[in-house]
Order: C-alpha cells, then structure tokens, then sequence
C-alpha cells in the first residue's frame, strides 16, 4: 500500500505541476502572436509564486489539510487549477485576465505540493530526508514538463496549455486513489508566534538562511533557462534547431533535479541532511557562475553548464524543510514550514521578475552572476549550521 501510494502521489504531483512553467514553455510563440511587454512578461511567470504564497497562507490559517481528507483536497486543487489555465485558451494573449489567471493557478496549486508532502511524510518517519526528497522530485520534475510538452504542441501554443490542463486533471483522479499513511497526522493552523521562533532558535535560523539563498536562484533559473538557452542557441544553431534544443536542454536540466532530490534524499539520512545542502549549494553556485562565462560561447558548453546546474539546484530543497522540523518543537513544525515556504516563494517573486528587467539592461551574463549570489549565501548559512550542530553534539 504505500509503495502504491506513494507511486500514484508523485505522478499526480508531476501532472499537475505541470501547470506551473506553462507560460514560460509557450512564451516564443505567444510574442510571436501578440507584443509582450518585459515586465508582463515575468508576471506570467512570478504571479505563481504570488498567488502560491497567498493560497498557502490562507490554506493553513483555515487548516484545510485537516478539515479536509488530503488526497480530495490535492484533487478539487488540481481539477480548478485545470480550469483556471484552460482559461488561458479564451482571454487576451499576456493580457491582465491571463495574468490573474496564472496568480490563481499558483493559489491552487497550493493545494497541491504542501499537501502532497503532507501525504507523503505519514508514510514513514525514519526515512523522512527520502520521503520528503521523492515529493520535491515529482514537483521539480513537473516544473519541467512544460517545456517537453511544449515541443508536442509544436507552433500553437494554445495545444500546450490545452494538454497540461489535461494532466493536471489526470492528477485529480490519481489522487483520488492515494491513500494515507500510519504516521498522518494533523497539522495545527499557521501559528504567528511562531515568526519568534524562527529569530531565536539559531538553527532553525540558519536552516531559514539556506532555504532563502537556494530560492533566490531557483525559480528565476527555472522560468527563464530555456530563454537564456535559446539566447546563445538560436545565433548559432538558427530558430528552429536552437529553440528546440532550448526546450529539450530545459527539460533535461530541471528534470535532472528532480532526480538529485530523490538520490538526495536517500543519502541525507545517512550522511546527515546539512551536508547534501553544502554539496549541491557548493555545485549550484560554481555552476551560476559557469554559465555567467559560457554564455554566448559554443552551444555545447553552455548546454553542458547548465545541465550541471539543473542537476544540483534542487537536491538541497527537500533537506532545508525536513531540518526545520527536525529542529521544530512538533507543536510549531507546520507553522514554522509553513512561513519558511511562504517567504522563499515570496523572494522568488523579486527575483522571477526582476531577470527580464536585468537582462535587458545589462544582459545575461550580469543576470547569471547575480543568481550565484543566493546559493554563496546559503552555503555560508549551512556551513555555519553544521559546525553549531557538531559543536552542540560534542558538547553532549
């Protein structure tokens, strides 16, 4: 039972995460239909995180996951956040509609990864790094969907959006069959006293520290790789090949993440969870920084750079998560993950929509070397982590 659980719960995961890249996978043929402007255009993308912020704030002060059986939950989200996004089908190309539409998608699907890790964690309490690092991989591999089933649209964009509302109900229905483990558990409301325990408790301080600096450059680096990809492809390899290759490279890079999450999660519980942060943060800036110099260079390289990065910008997530509640009292371990989520997602916001605007004033290569800077500051964080909790170990 659980492995089939746990089976149908990352697939439904991977689907309707599917919804979330849409705009940035279809962007090329929607500027090709209508002028976008460059801040519309990072709206498209970075409402998301808006409207996920919101809808993970509100789902946890009204405690929905506990009032409402989880697997239902995760599919009345998906099924809406499939209607919302057909929405796009019908409502003026980058216009305000289409724009509240994405930050309605990304409420939703806040019902869908909070809860599907809330799913997946009552299934087992030793192997947590694992559990937590399988569901951050469905989500991660999700992300990258967009980008393949894009190529399956070919020039319409509207049959992209159309076959990833079709996944994200497919989730609906698989979720309907997930069933819940021996260690579910209630989760209490989002608790504001807890915003007290984040400052004081200097670990999870440092585990807040790290999360924060793997989030400025994640979702900035997701939405906007296949355009710098396509940027430094396109002049050699001409538009059809380099968008192609943009989009299979895209793919390929942060679904290769998603599989890190999963090999992460199966070490972290035996070499400890701060050190897989510092391994993949360590790879993740040296690989930023990489792609600073490799832009505009031999498509191969930059393509190689990035594959890199992908692969090693996402291991370290599930690990911030599973050290806040390691380091929680399990009163205030759902309210303290709840505002560690809310605020990262936030920050991506700045960042998502702010490349774009960067980009077009100082180009690509300035843009990649400032995403460097967040995992430097989560690897300082996490460094400092490991020596507080080897200093406390052998003081005890």
């Amino acid at each position: 039972m659980k492995t089939l659980s746990l089976s149908l719960l990352s697939i439904a995961v991977i689907a309707a995460l599917s919804l979330w890249f849409v705009s940035a996978a279809i962007l090329p043929e929607m500027l090709a239909e209508a002028p976008i402007s460059a801040a519309r255009q990072a709206l498209l993308s970075s409402g998301v995180q808006v409207g996920f912020v919101a809808g993970a704030l509100l789902s946890a002060f009204l405690g929905l996951p506990d009032r409402i059986h989880p697997g239902r939950l995760l599919a009345a989200c998906a099924t809406l956040a499939a209607l919302v996004n057909a929405a796009l089908l019908a409502l003026p190309v980058g216009g305000d509609g289409a724009i509240a539409a994405r930050i309605l998608t990304g409420a939703l699907l806040a019902g869908v990864y909070p809860v599907g890790m809330k799913i997946a964690v009552g299934w087992g309490v030793q192997d947590r790094g694992f559990l937590v690092g399988l569901l951050v991989g469905a989500v991660t591999l999700g992300s990258a969907a967009p980008h393949l089933i894009a190529l399956g649209g070919g020039a319409d964009w509207r049959v992209t959006v159309l076959l990833a509302s079709l996944a994200s109900l497919a989730a609906a229905l698989l979720a309907l069959g997930v069933r819940l483990g021996p260690y579910h558990a209630t989760s209490p409301r989002f608790d504001p006293g807890v915003i007290g325990s984040a400052w004081t408790n200097r670990r999870i301080r440092l585990a807040y520290a790290g999360y924060f600096g793997h989030m400025w450059e994640l979702y900035a680096m997701w939405t906007w790789a296949g355009a710098a990809m396509a940027a430094t492809f396109v002049p050699e390899l001409g538009p059809d090949r380099g968008l192609t290759l943009a989009r299979l490279a895209t793919f390929a890079a942060i679904a290769l993440g998603g599989l890190g999450c999963i090999a992460g999660g199966l070490v972290a519980d035996r070499i400890g969870k701060e050190s897989v942060a510092i391994i993949a943060l360590a790879i993740s800036f040296a690989s930023a920084l990489a792609a600073a110099l490799a832009f505009g260079g031999p498509a191969w390289l930059f393509c190689l750079v990035v594959l890199v990065w992908g692969a090693s910008i996402a291991p370290d997530s599930p690990q911030f998560s599973a050290l806040v509640a390691d380091f929680a009292p399990a009163s205030q371990a759902g309210s303290l993950m709840t505002l560690q989520t809310a605020i990262g997602f936030a920050l991506t916001f700045i960042t998502v929509q702010a490349t774009p605007i960067v980009v077009e004033t100082a180009g690509w290569p300035v843009l990649l070397a400032l995403l460097a800077l967040g995992p430097a500051f989560g690897l300082v964080a996490m460094l400092r982590l490991r020596r507080l909790t080897a200093g406390e170990s052998a003081s005890g």
